[in-house]
């Protein structure tokens, strides 16, 4: 792919250094520039991309009619119409930061998009059929509203709707809501009613019964309504006092006065008050809906639980949109058309069961180690310190709120308003919930100063208000322990821009220079390849037998940018605190050495060996919880933290820790061990007594044979030994 990269002056509005910018983008066919892109320099920029012969373009531009002018010369000179990616580096940049800042911003952000696209995913599309059938409950103005498109219910939900108008194409239905079922494209509704099918309408009820008790449109009776005569009037018995339960069925459903039971809403049912966007969101979804493929999904390597365990709960946790379901306590389901891609679940994934399409855990990195990189580490920006941003703070920024807040600080800073706030090194995400502990771990060891995450805050769209303070705490607790002090913090620009600014700059001056170098560290996401080093500066170790996770997946990916950072500080304690897709085992004198917790771990940690010991791998440990849920004997206990003091370059090598000292019985017969000396003398207290004298001819109990030679003395005829 040739990449060519043009910056832009704005005529000259924009304090930013056209030649530095140049010198400092690297890895593309050429750098260029122009005091007026838009405009002036079109004709160059064709003629650029004719002579290198371009198929991707990288471009300082923030105003929507720059970019379609931009786009159309791409175009015309035979580029994909998606050829052409933007930065933004004027609300974002030259107008919130001084000069030197400002241009020291902009190369990094050129350089983390050419990084970033490098990393793309292809696009992938899911789709579902639907009907048209929208049920709308209690409220007839938006019933009425749809009824032109769309074929609509109207639930009463205790109601009277004798003076509504517009209703002469819905369908009104007499009962109160009790419950709402299934997902888009297959709603059900449970209706609850005193007046049954059999009613004709005929009033009578109305008239004779109690006041305020019994409507009109459709006819129903409240269930605090009083038994009588008055019950005796309906000339088709259709009132009855001890109700009747229907069913409804539909594709979307609104519900004003509903509790979607998923903190961002699901996709297909609308709860809160009814505006224009609820409408356009229903009729846009009429007859189906085709959209992006959110995730990538490995299923193989989920640690949901299996053999009726349940296990990591991580994913349905986390979801804020009911898109990830438990049908089964050891099967997780994921619904691609709930998915509204805020990367929860993949970011609380430990084993890269779930990953986010785009911007993907890759892609990320990509963009933060080149936003990191300068002269000084090896990179290409040729300054550093009160010539350009002194302090590297990367921020990822939620892309559905708060970068658009920081635009509008932008503009307000070119006003001559409030607006201007402490350089950072901006990494867009979709929203804040896509960032876990292995996006700020990484961060940190590409050589970031801090890490900030700048969210909605209480607007935000999927998790509500501080979604991210629990992280923030566990990863600050992990990052003291590691000898860094305190790095990360949440931030959500609000309407005061000098609030936010002044939370900011209270964050960055707070921060000591890193120990570890920026620019150094790029990120395999993989425990299993070797490293640059190890802690102390030895190779790290390769994991016996590797894994079979995706790269790039939380733990693996955690735990390499671990041991990048250790290379440089001296932890204040063994167990790191705060990282929660660590674990270690302690087990009892319970144990029995049953092949449960074996059997059940999803990555291999846990091992039985031949001569009677339980071994534990706490580098590949998810802290799943499965082995503890599992054990039979609950002698399995689990501990959170990353104990470095069990990573094998701490113990020359070897990864594998005895856990539990056993014996192993061996089969009398065959020499065969064949289970642990514990469990057969469990079972023998218990059933000895039913089976005593079973071996034909033989000297030895049952319980000392291994299953195929007890099979075949049983009912092969041989004789024991």
């Amino acid at each position: 792919m040739n990449t060519g990269a043009f910056a832009c002056a704005c005529g000259g509005t924009c304090d930013v250094d056209l030649e530095a910018v140049r010198e400092g983008v690297r890895d593309v066919e050429v750098a260029a520039s122009s005091r007026l892109l838009c405009r002036d320099g079109l004709d160059s920029m064709a003629h650029v991309i004719d002579e290198y012969d371009l198929d991707q373009l990288l471009v300082t531009a923030v105003d929507g009619g720059c970019k379609d002018r931009i786009r159309a010369v791409a175009e015309e000179q035979g580029l994909h119409p998606d050829a052409t990616a933007f930065v933004d580096h004027r609300e974002g940049a030259a107008w919130v930061h001084d000069g030197p800042e400002a241009t020291d911003k902009v190369a990094r952000l050129l350089n983390a998009a050419n990084a970033g696209l490098r990393a793309e995913a292809v696009s992938r599309t899911v789709s579902r059929d639907a009907g048209e059938r929208v049920a709308v409950i209690g409220d007839p103005e938006t019933a009425a509203t749809l009824s032109d498109t769309a074929d609509v219910t109207l639930v009463a939900d205790g109601r009277d709707f004798s003076g509504a108008d517009g209703l002469g194409d819905v369908t009104v239905e007499r009962g109160r809501v009790t419950a709402v079922e299934g997902s888009f494209g297959g709603f059900e509704l449970t209706l609850a009613a005193r007046v049954t099918d059999d009613c004709i309408g005929c009033m009578e009820c109305v008239r004779e019964g109690p006041e305020g008790k019994v409507t009109a449109r459709p006819v129903d009776v409240d269930p605090d309504a009083p038994g009588g005569e008055w019950v005796d009037v309906c000339p088709t018995d259709a009132i009855d006092l001890d109700g009747v339960t229907r069913r409804l069925s539909v594709d979307q459903v609104i519900h004003p006065a509903g509790d979607s039971g998923a903190r961002g809403g699901r996709v297909g049912y609308y709860t809160g008050p009814v505006d224009g966007a609820t409408i356009a969101a229903v009729e846009s979804h009429l007859g189906g809906v085709e959209k992006p493929e959110f995730l990538d999904l490995e299923m193989d390597v989920c640690a949901a639980g299996a053999s009726s365990q349940e296990g990591c709960t991580a994913c349905t946790d986390a979801c804020p949109h009911d898109a990830v379901d438990r049908p089964a306590v050891d099967r997780v389901e994921f619904d691609p058309i709930a998915c509204q891609n805020c990367g929860a679940c993949t970011s609380a994934c430990p084993t890269g069961a779930t990953m986010l399409r785009e911007p993907s855990n890759e892609r990320i990195a990509r963009e933060v180690e080149a936003s990191l990189r300068t002269e000084e580490s090896g990179g290409w920006l040729p300054w550093r310190g009160s010539e350009g941003i002194g302090t590297p703070v990367v921020a990822f920024v939620c892309s559905e709120r708060a970068r658009e807040r920081l635009r509008e600080y932008g503009r307000r800073a070119a006003r001559g308003e409030d607006g201007r706030y402490p350089p950072v090194l901006p990494v867009s995400v979709n929203c804040t919930d896509t960032v876990g502990e292995p996006h700020v771990v990484h961060a940190l060891a590409a050589g970031a100063d801090g890490v900030a995450v700048v969210g909605c805050g209480d607007a935000c769209l999927h998790s509500g208000p501080d979604p991210k303070a629990a992280l923030v705490e566990r990863c600050n607790r992990a990052t003291a322990d590691l000898g860094l002090g305190e790095r990360v913090a949440f931030l959500a620009p609000g309407d005061d821009p000098a609030a936010f600014a002044a939370e900011l700059a209270g964050f960055v001056d707070g921060l000591d220079d890193s120990p570890v170098p920026a620019g150094e560290h790029e990120a395999t996401g993989r425990i299993d390849e070797p490293t640059a080093g190890g802690v102390g500066g030895s190779p790290a170790v390769q994991a016996d037998g590797g894994r079979p996770n995706p790269t790039f997946d939380g733990h693996g990916w955690t735990l390499e940018s671990v041991r990048t950072i250790l290379r440089h500080v001296d932890p204040e304690r063994d167990v790191i605190r705060g990282l929660s897709d660590f674990g270690s085992m302690e087990v009892s004198d319970a144990c029995n050495l049953t092949p449960t917790c074996s059997n059940l771990c999803p990555t291999d940690a846990v091992r039985r060996t031949d001569g009677g010991n339980l071994e534990f791998n706490h580098e590949l440990c998810v802290n799943c919880g499965l082995c503890e849920e599992g054990c039979p004997e609950t002698a399995i206990t689990m501990r959170d933290g990353l104990d470095l003091s069990l990573l094998p370059e701490r113990r020359d090598g070897d990864p594998w820790v005895t856990v539990h000292d056993g014996e192993m019985l061996e089969c009398v017969r065959c020499g065969e061990p064949f289970t642990s000396v514990g469990s057969a003398e469990k079972v023998q207290a218990e059933v000895g007594d039913l089976v005593e004298g079973v071996v034909p001819g033989g000297e030895h109990s049952v319980f000392e044979y291994c299953g195929d030679c007890r099979t075949s003395l049983l009912f092969g005829g041989g004789a024991g030994r």
